[in-house]
Formats: structure tokens, sequence, C-alpha cells
């Protein structure tokens, strides 16, 4: 039993400290590492839902693809990696001192003469002459050499490049050095304390001064790298650290005060630079501590780094206009921080406006008359959320100015119901005036059955009053279907109205009645838009007034889809900037540039220092002359060994012919 017992450990010791072992960990490692390079880590789950949908997400999840380098499974192949690495050494250690120490000196002849390098010298010196020329030889070389005399023969021994058995340990050791200072700097401990009960992270998108307990780390953590936007003028002694679908709050052991923040654009709109003056307040110094950070130049306060990584809206001003689609709602002006929500009563139903974020400027790709494409700044717009009593939220993406398209100008509002869905548009046009005025007062006529008789009287008694059918009765007849489907365009757009032909008339009719209901409609609307700009002094139309008449439809016929009571309209904002920090405490880096330095190391003398080993057996014969055999041998670059060789051999036959003279 004992002889299995140490057998099956010395199968166990031999395996962990295998070669194989070792590359299939690395293999592994690698292959891990490339997906944490590829795949972006630590990003809230939403956004990698909206990336893979919900089956993908769902597996690369349960692999731990989101946040790789805290997986159990790449922790697991690092640990195994540190036991493999060590074991080697362990392994192999007693044999590499034993060949460091052993200049094999006892060597025999025919075992010289057998070498690849070898060459048979006859001399006629004296065997201490011999010896005294081959010492000297060398350690002109540089050569460590031992002698052992027999009674038939004389040998030195002697090695060179002990560095590249030094680069094996340097090799081994950097890479634990290097692999404990990752894992020093890994989420280990926070990883520990969820399984232990004692940390849970925070799901809820809630304010810091809310988080309990249980999802908070204190200013003693070991390790730690998170973020937090500070807005202009204010504060932050916490970051927050993405932990899979939740987070947790670090707190500091010092303030960061953002003084200012300044950003540089390219003429496209597009961020160039950006930097932040910042405070840090600590208990440990009297006076503040005041510098400037930007990309790639951060603060290195206490062990911790504070980058300046991003930037957002700290909390921007925003005045809105609420247009009502529905004359049910009334105008509304409200004014609101971003991050803030907001409540809107209707004359049914109470609403709760979320602003989510404010964006100076918006770089979207446009195609131009000649159908190339270019990179354009559609100026200042508003992200909200509008939630209603049932909990349900739409997300609106509002344009402030009008839009460009195809030489006509539109208010642009993106709309989707949910962040995995593409945004579909509302084209509200804009006016003379660079206003929705005129669209919002023909949309009220629309809705006013009172307005809508009056327009459609005028023109109806106009048209009809030279014709047969010019009696009462017929116009009512027609203005009352005029008013039935203005009101019904409005409410429904053309899709309801399709939906009511349908169930009015049977299926081969419907087309036919299409045609004529939309003949009266259209004159209907015209009438009512005419009437609308009558109203403002206008009677002579142009093609221009037109083409707005058609925009003006086309946004109508797509109000069913928006979803929203209102068009919210931003006015004017005040822009409140936010630098976005990114700070890391690393214990382990300098251990990790240790190793990394040991193991740069350790490859240079494996690969650029060879091991040599030269042997010099001299012995006399009984004629008074001696035979001289040199012989040698490398672990790396044979070719170079033959030069070299030779040119030992060439030297050391000279050096015997020179004293022999």
């Amino acid at each position: 039993m004992m002889t299995n017992a140490r057998s099956t450990s010395s199968r166990l010791f031999h395996f962990l400290g295998s070669m194989n072992l070792a590359i299939t960990l690395l293999v592994l490692l690698a292959i891990a590492s490339v997906i944490g390079t590829i795949l972006q880590q630590n990003k809230p789950y939403t956004d990698y839902e909206v990336k893979f949908g919900s089956f993908w997400f769902e597996i690369y999840r349960m692999l731990g693809l989101y946040d790789v380098y805290s997986a159990i499974w790449f922790l697991v192949i690092l640990a195994f990696l540190i036991l493999s690495i060590t074991v080697c050494v362990i392994r192999y250690t007693p044999g590499i001192l034993r060949e460091l120490r052993h200049y094999r000196e006892s060597a025999k002849e025919k075992s010289l003469l057998a070498m690849k390098h070898h060459a048979v010298l006859t001399t006629n010196l004296p065997n201490p002459d011999i010896q005294a020329i081959a010492q000297q030889a060398l350690k002109s070389e540089k050569f460590r050499f031992r002698i052992a005399n027999n009674d038939s023969h004389t040998t030195l021994a002697a090695m060179s490049g002990a560095g590249n058995r030094w680069g094996y340990w340097f090799t081994h050791l950097g890479m634990i050095v290097l692999l404990l200072g990752g894992l020093l700097d890994s989420r280990l401990p926070l990883m520990l304390a969820e399984w232990q009960g004692k940390l849970k992270p925070e799901t809820r998108n809630i304010p810091a001064s809310e988080v309990p307990q249980i999802s908070r780390l204190g200013p003693q953590s070991f390790a730690y790298r998170g973020s937090v936007d500070v807005p202009e003028g204010k504060r932050a002694n916490v970051i927050f650290l993405n932990v899979r679908d939740g987070y947790l709050v670090q707190r500091l052991p010092f303030e960061v005060e953002v003084k200012d923040f300044r950003v540089e654009h390219y003429s496209t709109g597009q961020p160039k630079s950006f930097e932040s003056d910042i405070v840090i307040y600590d208990p440990d110094h009297k006076e503040p501590i005041s510098t400037t950070i930007s990309v790639n130049h951060p603060m290195i306060y206490k062990g911790t780094a504070i980058y300046q990584a991003s930037f957002g809206d700290g909390g921007s001003e925003i005045d809105m206009r609420l247009r009502p689609f529905n004359v049910q709602y009334a105008n509304q002006d409200v004014k609101g921080n971003i991050f803030q929500n907001y409540t809107l009563k209707a004359s049914n139903a109470n609403y709760q406006v979320e602003l989510k974020d404010f964006r100076i400027f918006n770089i979207n790709p446009v195609t131009d008359e000649k159908g190339k494409v270019h990179q354009k700044n559609m100026g200042p717009s508003l992200i909200f959320r509008l939630r209603n009593a049932a909990g349900e939220a739409i997300e609106y993406t509002n344009y402030m100015a009008p839009v460009e398209i195809e030489g006509r100008p539109y208010f642009i509002s993106g709309v989707r119901t949910s962040p995995a869905d593409p945004q579909r548009f509302l084209h509200i046009p804009a006016d003379s005036n660079s206003s929705v005025d005129l669209f919002f007062n023909y949309l009220r006529k629309l809705q006013d059955n009172a307005a809508v008789r009056k327009a459609v009287t005028n023109m109806t008694q106009d048209s009809m009053k030279d014709s047969e059918l010019s009696n009462p009765a017929m116009q009512e007849q027609v203005i009352d279907s005029m008013i039935r489907l203005t009101e019904m365009f409005a409410s429904s757009g053309f899709e309801g109205i399709q939906q009511d032909l349908a169930q009015r008339f049977p299926k081969e009719k419907v087309e036919e009645a299409s045609k004529a209901f939309m003949k009266v409609l259209q004159a209907a609307l015209r009438a009512v838009y005419m009437d609308t700009l009558a109203e403002q002094g206008k009677t002579e139309l142009t093609d221009k007034d037109w083409l707005f008449f058609d925009d003006s439809l086309a946004a109508i016929a797509n109000l069913p889809f928006y979803g929203s009571p209102w068009y919210v309209q931003m006015t004017n904002f005040k822009h409140i900037q936010a630098s976005g920090l990114q700070m890391t405490r690393s214990p382990g880096q300098n251990i990790v540039y240790l190793g990394s330095i040991m193991l740069t190391i350790g490859v240079f003398l494996l690969f650029y220092i060879a091991r040599r080993r030269l042997w010099i057996l001299i012995k006399p014969r009984d004629d008074g002359q001696s035979d001289v055999i040199l012989a040698g041998t490398t672990n790396r670059n044979q070719k170079d060994f033959d030069h070299y060789f030779q040119g030992l051999q060439s030297a050391f036959q000279r050096a015997l012919t020179a004293r022999g003279a």
C-alpha cells in the first residue's frame, strides 16, 4: 500500500511539473486574454444583451466572459499554472545544481573522440607546459575548469554559459511572481466575501447614499478598480465597481473635486482631447492638492491612480416645452435637470418624465446630393423616458434644432420601447420660422370639429355651387363624411382608416372604397391646411407650402406609433459637464513589473547565452610525445560553435607549436 501511495504521489508530482500541463494552461490563459481584450469587460449587462441578444447573452454570462479575469475558471487556471511552474522549479532545480557543479572531468578518451567537435593534436612539450597553455587558453575564453590527474592522462574539464541555467530560474520564477501579482490585483477577495455572504452587489439604480452596507467597501480595501462621474464644482469620495449585473460602492480614503473640465473638438464635433483640473482633499494633509489630469496622464496618490477616462453630462439644466398631440392635453413648460424625474399631469392620466442624458454634439452619417456619406453634427439632443401610470416606459431622443433632409428642415424625434430595439423616427416639418408652430396649429385644427366643418363647408360649397349636386342634403352628406374621415385620420392615421374600411366593406371592395375615401380625405385635409395658412395671412400657396403639407400628413400618420401625448421640445439649456474618473489601486502592479523584468532577463539568458563544455585530455606516449585531445559540446547555435571550435583548435595548435619551437 505504501508503494502504491508513493507511486501515485510521484505520478501526480511529475504531472503537475510537466511541460505539457504548463503549455496547456498557458494556451488557455492566452485564449482567455484574447477574449478579454476583444470583448470589453465589466460593462452593464444591458449593453451586452442589446449587442448579443438574449440567447447568446445568457450563454456568455454563464461562461463568465463579461468579466473574464475574475471568472472562477480563469482563477483556477491561474492557480494551477502557478502550482505547475512551482512544482517544475522544485523538480528540476536539484538536477540543474548538480549539472552546474559537475564538470565531468572523468570523461573517457573514447567518449571525447565520439563527439562531433573533437581534434587530436600531437606535441613534444612536457605535460606541465601543455597544462599551462591549456589553462591560459581556457581563462582567456572565460571558461571555469577543473583538472583531474590520472595514471595515464590528465583531463581539463571546462564549462561556460552558466547564465543559461540562471535563465531557467529567472523565467520560471518570473512567471510565478507575475501571476501572483495578478492574483493580488484580482477580485478574489470580493468573490470570497460574496461566497461567505458578507458582500452582495446592488442591482437597483439608487443614489450612493442609499446603497446598503452589505454592498459597500471600506477605504482600507487592498485593491480596487472603479469609476465615478463628477460634475464640475462637485466632489466625490466613492467610486462604483461593476460586478456582473450590479455594482459595489467603494469608499475612498480621500475626496476628489473637479474644479474645471475642458474638452476640445474637431471641426466635425468629435472630441479631440479632454482634461480635468482636480483637487484632492485628504484629512492627512492640511492643504488640498491641486493638479491637472488628462488622457494617458493620470495622477498617482497614495497608491491610487486617478485617470481621465471619459466625460458626460453632469446634470445640465434643461428648459422644455411640451406640445400636445391631442386637444385633451395642454401645453406645459417644464424646467429640469438631467438624471432627475418629474411628474407631468394630463387631463386623464399622470406621466413621469425621466431625463436621462443631454448631448451637445451628435455626429451622424449624412448622405449628400452626390450620394457620398459624410459625418455631420446635428446639434444638441435630449434623451428621456416617458413612463405612464402602469410603469411602462418609452425612450425618446429629441434634437433641439431642425435637421435638413433632402433640402427640407425637420425636427427629429427618435423613439424605442426597449434598449434592444432600433430607433424609429418621427419627422415634424419645420416652418419658415424654423419652429413647429405651423405643424401644431394645423394638427389642432384637424382635431377641432368646428374648424374642420367650417373649412370643408366652404370648400364643398365652392366646388359644388355650379354642380347639379349642389343641394343641401348632398352637401351635408359630403361634409359629414369629410369630418368623420378627418377626425379618424387625426387620431389613428391612414392605418386606422384602412382598418375601418376593412370592417365596413367586403374584401374585394376595399381597394375601390379606399381610393374614393382617400380622395375625399385629401380634399378635407387640403381645405383645413389652406384655412390654417389663411389665418396667418397667406392665401397664395407655393410648392414649398405643399411640400410642408405632405410632410405634415406623413408625420401625423406616424403619431399612433409614437406613444407620447406630447412632443417634448428643448427650448434652452445650461450645459453642465461631468468628468469621468477611473480610479485604480493595484498593489500587485510593482510585483507584476518585477515578474516581467525577471521573465525578460530569463528569456534573454535562455536564448542568447549558450552553455558550452570543453575537454582537454593530455595523454603521454612512449616516444616522449603527447597526444592532446580537444573536444567540446554546446546546447544551441551549432553553426556558431563550429566556427568557434575551429578557431579554438587553431589557436591551441599555434600555442603548442610556438612553445615547442
